[in-house]
């Protein structure tokens, strides 16, 4: 393997816009024209320079690997606020079809810069499964409020939110995101601008997938984990989690 160049550690993003393919031509279009504005004023806003920058573009998303020694702590803490903002002024007057709201995945980690195809590497994977799960997915569903759904890897979590008072902890939601077709499981960490997350969610499960009216208790609930008491399904379960006792998600 000694035609293959070493990689290098990168912060990595991907951004998704929520039912994109459920749009006609005109308004896929004009979302089409509208992320890349909205995301270039963030990181203008921000100050993130846009030398380095390695987009990606999917239609309905895009895939960044960003530069060595851009700041963590503002693209994990301070992306997702702004675009939310942003969002909300795009927004604002458009009918419901027409609205643009995205979920955002962050995660750092080896990246070959010079693939024949993209941008090789777990790094790279790992990002695009998390803004993928049916966990974040269902989150962005629970707030309709909302513009924007964030979901960082435990690794970022732990190195940067945790340590910094730009954004509280305790908002954010612990999940285990999961895509069994994919064979993929995480531990990751959700959050919406503006809501308290791991509190509502405690009061009001989300469920990760269409409830099962064939099952007993009527629904399901799957790959949550609230930090406090938290009532599951109609009731009849009832598990509580603390913040840091590493116990796993209820799976009836």
């Amino acid at each position: 393997m000694s035609d293959i160049a070493d990689p290098s550690r990168h912060l990595v993003l991907t951004v998704d816009v929520e039912r994109y393919s459920g749009r006609d031509n005109v308004l896929q279009w004009r979302v089409q024209q509208a992320l890349p504005r909205i995301m270039q004023q963030a990181r203008e806003e921000l100050g993130l320079r846009p030398d380095g920058w390695l987009v990606q573009p999917s239609g309905d998303g895009q895939l960044a690997i960003l530069p060595q020694g851009i700041s963590e702590r503002t693209v994990v803490t301070r992306l997702a606020p702004t675009v939310d903002r942003l969002l909300r002024e795009h927004n604002h007057g458009l009918a419901p079809e027409a609205r643009i709201r995205l979920r955002i995945g962050v995660h750092e980690g080896l990246v070959h810069l010079d693939g024949g195809n993209g941008f090789p590497g777990e790094a790279v994977v790992t990002v695009c499964r998390l803004v993928d799960s049916p966990q974040l997915k269902a989150a962005l569903r629970r707030f309709p409020d909302a513009q924007v759904a964030l979901i960082v890897s435990d690794r970022l979590y732990q190195d940067v939110v945790r340590h910094y008072g730009d954004l509280r902890p305790e908002h954010f939601l612990r999940v285990t995101a999961s895509l069994p077709e994919k064979s993929f499981d995480a531990v990751a960490w959700i959050h919406l601008p503006g809501e308290n997350a791991a509190a509502a969610i405690a009061e009001q499960p989300i469920p990760a997938a269409a409830p099962d009216q064939s099952s007993a208790g009527g629904q399901t609930f799957q790959h949550i984990t609230a930090h406090g008491p938290a009532a599951f399904g109609n009731g009849n379960v009832v598990t509580t989690y603390g913040p840091a006792d590493g116990a796993t998600p209820h799976r009836p």
